[in-house]
């Protein structure tokens, strides 16, 4: 019951409306960025007598798995911080960190098999879509992990009164939203990038 009443006074924080709300205003732009791209995407592959069809690396679906995965970790750690499990929401955010990067370094053994089969960015129109796609996603899930690593060294300096719990908690809520998105965002390319056409 104490929890439930600290948890509700922290979603009353102003702070916690306020970094939620900068998320999605950031995220808005992002969607927009992705949105022109799709579009380029879908008109010259529509338009194009010169467009390729990928092969399919085994390993995106790996990487897709390890970044799924990813979600449901930093899911259990903004939990645990609800629940200031403080060493659980640690954890936890260390395995997303990790999940992270693996999934960072399958896209760069991904571009490496393809590069292996003589697709290289200016090899046909749908290589170049496939690396620029790939590329945009994974500097905006790079920063994601900077986000990640920044709440691990925050929670570990912070003091454990009343206002900083508040902060941590509205930061890792809006992290969270930004991390479940570019998870969401990498389903879509993937369809678009090898199911469309």
């Amino acid at each position: 019951m104490v929890a439930l009443v600290q948890d509700n006074q922290i979603a009353q924080d102003p702070r916690y409306g306020r970094y939620r709300l900068g998320m999605f205003v950031g995220l808005a732009s992002v969607v927009m960025l992705f949105t022109g791209l799709s579009s380029a995407y879908i008109v010259r592959a529509a338009s194009a007598p010169d467009w390729l069809a990928l092969p399919l690396p085994r390993m995106l679906w790996v990487g897709t798995g390890v970044l799924l995965i990813s979600s449901a970790t930093l899911e259990a750690a903004r939990r645990s911080l609800k629940r200031e499990l403080d060493q659980n929401y640690r954890r936890w955010l260390g395995v997303t960190s990790l999940l992270g990067a693996a999934f960072l370094c399958s896209q760069l053994f991904v571009w490496r098999q393809l590069v292996r089969h003589g697709v290289y960015i200016a090899t046909h129109p749908h290589s170049s879509f496939f690396y620029l796609l790939t590329a945009t996603h994974g500097l905006h899930l790079a920063g994601g992990l900077l986000a990640l690593l920044y709440l691990l060294v925050r929670h570990r300096s912070s003091p454990p009164d009343r206002p900083a719990k508040a902060k941590r908690l509205a930061t890792t809520e809006a992290i969270t939203i930004y991390w479940h998105f570019m998870d969401a965002l990498w389903i879509y390319l993937f369809l678009l990038l090898f199911l469309w056409r």
